[in-house]
């Protein structure tokens, strides 16, 4: 966790849509994707930035410290570091957790230089799909505990992000009669 270069990059994160601004309901969507995740850990970045501190799992950690960070078993069975964080804007709460590119490139090496090199794009569906799928469970099990508005799975997401466009370049789940619609990405 202490090593910077697990934290470069940018981030490939699911992005859950809470709804309505309420701590209560983010308090209970930060502790459901940790469980969902498994995510071991709830640590903050020390004030002087030198390594991190235990902290509580809680939204008055996210809004004290901004970030959590925590250490997660990926499909592939490899260990990286993850964190969380919440974005509240117009009295809407979206929750994401990261996994940080830096990191995810030590454990995949089809990553490369993504998303700025010449195997973005469609050829970095090869990883993504199953990455994106992983994701969309954790979705599914969060969704199971708490509703939410959508989620968005991809590079530094948007929450608005079209989900009706044929060429997505984030995967998308949005509630349908029975759960969630999972709509892969396809660019």
């Amino acid at each position: 966790m202490d090593d910077d270069e697990n934290w470069t990059g940018g981030f490939y994160e699911l992005c859950l849509v809470l709804g309505a601004a309420d701590d209560d309901n983010l308090d209970r969507a930060v502790r459901s994707v940790w469980r969902a995740a498994a995510i071991q850990g709830s640590r903050a970045r020390r004030v002087d930035a030198a390594g991190f501190v235990d902290v509580e799992l809680s939204a008055a950690a996210l809004h004290a410290h901004g970030h959590l960070h925590g250490m997660l078993t990926l499909p592939s069975g490899a260990r990286v570091v993850c964190g969380g964080f919440v974005y509240r804007h117009d009295d809407v709460d979206t929750l994401e957790l990261y996994l940080p590119l830096g990191a995810l490139a030590r454990v995949e090496c089809r990553i490369g230089g993504y998303p700025f090199d010449e195997h973005s794009g469609p050829a970095s569906l090869a990883w993504r799909a199953g990455l994106d799928q992983w994701l969309a469970d954790i979705a599914a099990a969060v969704y199971a505990e708490m509703r939410f508005q959508r989620a968005v799975i991809g590079f530094e997401v948007d929450e608005a992000h079209d989900i009706t466009a044929d060429k997505r370049y984030a995967a998308v789940l949005v509630p349908g009669p029975d759960g969630l619609d999972y709509r892969p990405a396809t660019a």
